[in-house]
């Protein structure tokens, strides 16, 4: 199998790196008292850790007030692997490929195609080969990438995707059989939610609400994402915002994301205004020029999102919910809409925000991923403070 040529094994290892992440730089003793690993066993697996160049010593520290040898000082290696993401949408690809730390080397973007089943295979290969051509040499190359699917997904398997056919065939085992590293495939939205949690939250339970042509919402309870016992957990949009309502692929009838997602609102505004096509730039272009049957519309997606956030929060009591979607980043006034419309007293200290990671957080995401996989830590923090720091 080849996942065990790209995971580290050894838990001992794993909680070493572990602490010289979050730490950033630590010196062998304070690795000893952080683990709980005697003096002898961190120095044999640090020295391992250097000599496979995850981490690297690299000036000498300050003596103890006691005195002393002055410690030298170890640090994660950030350019040690490479990892791949891709956003699979029912009309664009998004990929990007950077070092294991989320530092972004090359991107493309896809915009306005089909996917599909019989056509995405190809498409990917085509981007695959040209990250391939391009890599900078690091210790450990490629070591996975992850495809963030816009439906159901378990164990790599996808189960439904209700505005495109992915769940036709097996697409893990066709990337499987054109890439020599591991391929995952994973939700789309708790993509977004492993990609906030990773890289721009210090949170430990949050919820990420994904609106793009369907809502989902990605769960991250005391630093572990939930995805339920089939991969179902946090399928918000298809929960029922009005009794016997609009007819919903899923089988429902009422789904909120039939009234509040992004393609349905692009929906309803082109047939308002008898346009052919809808984005989210041309309704911040009505919302700038203050088009009262856009601002109208906008409000009451607010309002219907509202319900959906509230219902997340009763069940999950998050510390933030995060919104990831193109239409409230063109948006930002759409965040004081939602804010509004929820006023229950269990709600009132759940922070509600925009993504601080813009239209990437599923890609940064799926980063998250097989940086996790590979490096056998489950609660992975890989804080970008210059992303952070633009928006505090």
């Amino acid at each position: 199998m080849i996942s065990s040529k790209y995971t580290i094994r050894e838990q001992n290892e794993a909680k070493i790196l572990t602490v010289i992440i979050d730490k950033n730089e630590v010196s062998r003793a304070e690795l000893s008292t952080l683990t709980g690993l005697n003096k002898a066993s961190v120095s044999a697996i640090t020295k391992k850790l250097i000599e496979d160049e995850f981490i690297s010593e690299t000036r000498i520290g300050d003596a103890s007030n006691v005195g002393g040898r002055k410690p030298i000082m170890l640090t994660f290696n950030r350019q040690s692997a490479l990892v791949i993401a891709f956003d699979l949408g029912y009309n664009y690809i998004e990929a990007m490929l950077a070092y294991i730390d989320g530092t972004i080397i090359d991107s493309i973007r896809k915009r306005r195609i089909d996917v599909s089943a019989e056509n995405v295979v190809g498409q990917m290969k085509e981007i695959i080969d040209h990250f391939l051509s391009i890599q900078p040499k690091t210790p450990h190359g490629i070591i996975g990438l992850t495809a963030a699917i816009h439906g159901q997904v378990h164990n790599n398997v996808i189960h439904f995707t209700p505005y495109y056919n992915l769940d036709k065939g097996n697409l893990w085992e066709e990337l499987q059989a054109i890439c020599d590293f591991p391929v995952f495939l994973e939700n789309e939205a708790n993509l977004a939610a492993l990609g906030e949690y990773t890289f721009s939250s210090h949170y430990q339970n949050l919820v990420s609400i994904s609106i793009h042509s369907g809502i989902g919402a990605g769960i991250v309870e005391n630093g572990d994402l939930q995805v339920g016992y089939r991969g179902r957990a946090g399928e918000i949009g298809h929960s029922i915002l009005y009794p016997h309502g609009k007819e919903c692929p899923c089988g429902n009838l009422g789904c909120l994301e039939q009234y509040a997602s992004n393609k349905a609102t692009y929906q309803e505004y082109a047939k308002q205004e008898g346009l052919d096509y809808v984005n989210s730039d041309t309704l911040q272009q009505a919302f700038q020029e203050k088009n009262d049957r856009a601002i109208a519309l906008l409000e009451k997606n607010a309002e219907l999102l509202s319900i959906g956030i509230n219902n997340i929060i009763m069940m999950y009591d998050p510390e933030i919910v995060v919104i990831n979607s193109s239409l409230y980043r063109k948006i930002p006034e759409m965040i004081p809409f939602i804010n509004a419309h929820i006023k229950n007293r269990f709600s009132k200290d759940v922070l509600i925000r925009n993504t601080f990671l813009e239209k990437s957080a599923t890609l940064y995401g799926a980063f998250a991923n097989s940086a996790q996989n590979f490096l056998n830590i489950k609660k992975l923090k890989l804080i970008k403070e210059e992303i952070v720091s633009l928006h505090e």
